[in-house]
């Protein structure tokens, strides 16, 4: 695989440019604060230390959103991780919810797609709720590697104010993490998004993040064909199809919804 890790110099020079762009969107919405949803992953760990080192313990306000499939040891870490950042924080189970939903809608219970998904879209409620309540801005804890490939739920953890991390491949992030003073056992831990029981990120893609990374660095947003990326890689070209169709696929998460061409 290649290395897309930072130097030092160009480490210190994306916090910078993060923290900036986080100052700036909070100033240019008028906003008092941020609300940021905190899983005990690295993606919202990072992202909460930038906001806290952007904005001040103050001004952010933490979600520890746990569900029945969440695990007691990452719902600890995100505790951990407001207590560590100092942050008010609030810890509230979605499942009730997702239970009124399916008493509602019943035919959508076993379907652990779409009950993950709805998850995801509670959690962004929620945010949107506790945002709007106290004039804050929704922070958004997507990376550039999970848009790609549409690895977000639309209208969930996609539907947010702004994506500070949002230009960090999953490598990078776990390197940024680890500059800012992020615990070693959190930068490293592996990502899930817990939306249905024992669910990894990697295995749903179906590819292993440094790979994915690599693809989409050499060939999605890079110069090289399927061939040359599978070889410069030495990956299979499948491997490499398959994440372009992951991509292509995922288009209509990464824009507004479409509507009919003006009519002359």
């Amino acid at each position: 695989m290649i290395d897309l890790r930072f130097s030092e110099e160009e480490l210190e020079r994306r916090r910078e440019h993060i923290l900036e762009f986080v100052r700036d969107s909070t100033d240019a919405a008028g906003a008092d604060g941020a609300v940021l949803g905190l899983s005990g992953g690295i993606d919202s760990t990072l992202t909460g230390y930038l906001t806290v080192e952007a904005l001040g313990a103050e001004n952010v306000h933490g979600l520890v959103l746990p569900a029945t499939v969440s695990s007691d040891e990452n719902m600890s870490d995100a505790e951990r991780v407001a207590q560590d950042l100092e942050i008010g924080y609030d810890v509230i189970e979605i499942e009730p919810i997702v239970d009124s939903l399916l008493s509602v809608y019943p035919e959508a219970e076993g379907d652990h797609v779409a009950t993950g998904n709805a998850r995801a879209r509670i959690r962004g409620v929620l945010n949107y709720l506790v945002a709007n309540h106290e004039n804050r801005l929704v922070v958004g804890t997507g990376n550039r590697s999970e848009a790609a490939v549409g690895y977000f739920t639309k209208y969930g953890d996609g539907a947010v104010d702004c994506h500070p991390i949002g230009n960090l491949y999953k490598q990078q992030v776990r390197q940024l993490a680890r500059h800012v003073g992020v615990a070693e056992d959190l930068a490293a831990k592996t990502a899930t998004a817990e939306l249905w029981a024992d669910q990894t990120d990697e295995d749903e893609l179906g590819v292993a993040y440094d790979t994915l990374d690599a693809i989409l660095a050499t060939h999605v947003d890079g110069p090289l064909s399927v061939d040359a990326t599978a070889r410069e890689l030495e990956v299979d070209a499948e491997t490499v199809e398959m994440v372009r169709g992951l991509y292509e696929r995922s288009e209509h998460k990464r824009n507004a919804p479409p509507a009919p061409e003006p009519l002359e």
